[in-house]
């Protein structure tokens, strides 16, 4: 009997906001950027602890968190989730996926802690895609929490003056 793993020559890492980025086994120090291959390496030191070392400057990465084939990271200081699937299971995903009905009400959750500094939005307002629902403060910076969808607010969950934790609701909209 062979070994399943041995016989995997790609996997694919899904962001949270389903973006597919395919990388082939074994793994290989470059990286293909539109026509250009860039030399990139992982590392770890005392003084650094684990970094990537591109383009000759050292970004600090870090695993905060690992279930299953779910990873959330700390690359240059942001947090990055995503998902790391065979070509079976991402079919298999595909194919779950479509069978699911849509959903009618989509729910904008925290991408990071933070404080809310303020609301944009009320119950009952009729809200575009990429319009700024919330603003949430991260790490001394502001950021504009928008809308996925177009649709009407139907309930705000976020206060202003208020601390959240990454994946808390803010914002529920009904399509």
């Amino acid at each position: 009997m062979t070994n399943e793993k041995s016989q995997i020559k790609k996997l694919y890492a899904l962001s949270s906001e389903n973006r597919k980025f395919s990388f082939s086994l074994p793994l290989k120090e470059t990286i293909r950027i539109g026509k250009r291959n860039y030399e990139v390496k992982l590392k770890s030191d005392e003084k650094h602890g684990t970094y990537i070392l591109w383009k000759n400057r050292k970004y600090p990465v870090e695993i905060v968190q690992s279930r299953q084939n779910r990873y959330e990271i700390l690359f240059n200081d942001i947090s990055y989730t995503f998902t790391v699937e065979t070509p079976f299971s991402l079919q298999r995903m595909k194919v779950l996926n479509s069978k699911k009905g849509k959903a009618e009400q989509e729910y904008v959750k925290a991408p990071m802690p933070g404080k809310i500094i303020d609301v944009l939005v009320r119950e009952g307002a009729t809200v575009l895609r990429g319009e700024p629902v919330v603003i949430l403060e991260a790490m001394k910076m502001q950021n504009e929490i928008l809308s996925p969808v177009n649709g009407i607010v139907v309930k705000v969950a976020a206060k202003a003056n208020t601390n959240v934790m990454k994946d808390d609701l803010l914002v529920e909209i009904k399509l």
